[in-house]
């Protein structure tokens, strides 16, 4: 089957107005806050789905649709990036659903590249949790206005006045609630909808959460008499929230400066309605791109578009690698011959395709904001810039500084090539970092890591996909930083250190084993470069 990116049909279609009906946002947050959950929410009440999942599926209810990877339905997390796309209310949202652990952050880092807008997920219990604070930073680094929604409201949390005061002192944005909660947190009554004059709609559950849950307007004559003390207590919340101006307001929203903020429950589709219209209404449009020398490309100016995510084998049945491109600018036509920025050499998009979790239908035609998988790409790597018309080449998209580093090799001698095939496809779709040296020789390539659980995801995808079981040596360092050929002699005979490069853009790394020996370096050796590399969107620590 073949489609647009719109859903429709169309002669000369206005390459700017069809941007202005996208909405490209990731949902991002802390593990086990409800991310996936409230992905399958928005496309259920999109109408994208007829019954939610659950990420341990019970009874005949299957594993939620963006979790696709076997590792991530055995253990219920998510472990990579997953792009669904969700026509809704004549808009496009193009949803891309991030892994939560900390030792998969720079996949979510990758995606933030991706994206016009972020939903923040908070546990109504648990509030700003590390990995979130992480994530705001992130954010506000890229300048991606969010939206934050309170999750899991139906269980017992804590008071929403409490939250709020957490944001605001804590992360520096000033929340702008735009519905309030009846009933406390575990005691979900309903919600007012403070964008629509203060109306209230009371919640009543559907069996299991599988299907939408059923909304029941009521006035507030109707909602004092039904809640009782509640209402009451919520109408004194609201009257407070109106004295200190805790309004939306647009300009300071897409500043970075506030956050309007919903409460809900993913679980049990409460509030999953109201956050998906205000998706719609507030999350921006795609606009025009700054270029690494920032100068923006205007969404109506010839293709272009940014590679942010690599994936192979997501089909058994199609052992292909897949890129995830990003459009920025023009009109993508399935078949054009684009200029691939890095090389200058031609690439034809033959097999274009749109992504539904790992479900996929051929699309012939997308506009700015959409993400299309351009399929057995294999000269396209993380970051790379894809244009038609005049040249244009997007800023890259840095990798994180590792922080775990081990040897990887083959169990199976005879396997070698599987081997060797397996860890190129890892380094290329930024799984891990391979670093290499003349030394430790192509057999026993370093695997770089921000946490450890990146290392389980090799050993299982070698297994698995490529046949080729590997073991892992882990060696002691936990400090990367950035040298050059001219540093690397010296540096890579002291003791403690060792300079290895980095198999995707050729770079040297000096690994150290802590902080205090390279203080130590440093002190002894201040002609050499030690660069610190990114670390969670912002440099790390020297």
């Amino acid at each position: 089957m073949s489609v647009t990116a719109d859903g429709a049909s169309h002669g000369s279609p206005d390459t700017a107005a069809e941007a202005r009906r996208r909405r490209t946002f990731a949902v991002i947050s802390h593990p086990d806050a409800g991310k996936s959950t409230l992905t399958e929410a928005l496309a259920l009440h999109a109408a994208a789905i007829t019954s939610a999942g659950a990420v341990h599926g019970k009874g005949e209810r299957r594993g939620v649709t963006s979790d696709w990877m076997d590792m991530e339905r055995a253990r219920g997390i998510s472990i990579t990036s997953a792009a669904l796309r969700i026509d809704y209310d004549d808009c496009v949202l193009n949803l891309l659903d991030t892994p939560g652990h900390a030792d998969f952050s720079e996949d979510t880092y990758r995606v933030l590249a991706a994206v016009d807008c972020a939903i923040m997920l908070l546990d109504s219990a648990k509030g700003l949790e590390p990995q979130t604070l992480k994530l705001f930073d992130v954010c506000r680094a890229r300048s991606v206005p969010v939206i934050t929604f309170v999750n899991k409201w139906d269980r017992p949390g804590r008071e929403p006045l409490e939250l709020l005061d957490e944001i605001e002192q804590r992360i520096g944005l000033r929340p702008t609630p735009l519905n309030w909660p009846v009933g406390i947190a575990g005691d979900f009554r309903g919600l007012i909808d403070r964008s629509a004059g203060d109306t209230y709609t009371k919640m009543h559950r559907t069996p299991g959460g599988a299907t939408r849950a059923e909304e029941q307007p009521l006035s507030h004559a109707d909602a004092a008499e039904t809640e009782g003390a509640v209402w009451a207590q919520s109408l004194e919340e609201l009257e407070l929230l109106g004295e200190i101006g805790a309004d939306y307001d647009e300009e300071s929203f897409l500043a970075g400066k506030s956050s309007p903020v919903l409460f809900g429950a993913a679980l049990p589709n409460f509030g999953v309605a109201q956050l998906l219209r205000t998706l719609v209404r507030l999350a921006p449009p795609p606009s025009a791109e700054a270029d690494e020398k920032g100068r923006p490309r205007p969404v109506d100016a010839p293709f272009s578009g940014l590679v942010f995510k690599m994936q192979a084998n997501m089909d058994k049945a199609h052992r292909d690698r897949m890129a995830f491109v990003r459009v920025c600018s023009g009109r993508f036509e399935r078949g054009m011959v684009l200029t691939h920025a890095s090389t200058g050499r031609p690439f034809a998009t033959k097999y274009s395709q749109a992504v539904f979790g790992s479900e996929r239908q051929t699309i012939d035609t997308a506009y700015p904001g959409d993400v299309i998988a351009l399929v057995n790409a294999h000269s396209l790597r993380v970051g790379d810039t894809l244009f038609d018309g005049p040249e244009v080449h997007f800023p890259p998209i840095p990798s994180f500084a590792p922080e775990h580093f081990a040897v990887a090799r083959a169990l199976d001698a005879g396997r070698y090539k599987q081997f060797r095939r397996g860890i190129e496809q890892m380094d290329a779709e930024g799984v891990v970092q391979v670093l290499t040296s003349d030394v430790r020789g192509e057999q026993a390539p370093v695997l770089a890591a921000v946490g450890p659980l990146q290392f389980d995801v090799v050993k299982h995808r070698m297994e698995q996909e490529f046949r080729a079981p590997i073991e892992l040596a882990h060696i002691d360092y936990n400090v990367a930083r950035r040298t050059d050929a001219a540093s690397a002699p010296v540096l890579h005979g002291l003791s403690g250190a060792e300079v290895l490069k980095r198999r995707s853009d050729g770079e040297l790394l000096m690994l150290v084993h802590n902080k205090w020996r390279l203080k130590v370096i440093e002190r002894d050796h201040p002609e050499a470069v030690m660069e610190p590399l990114l670390a969670g969107g912002v440099e790390a620590d020297a």
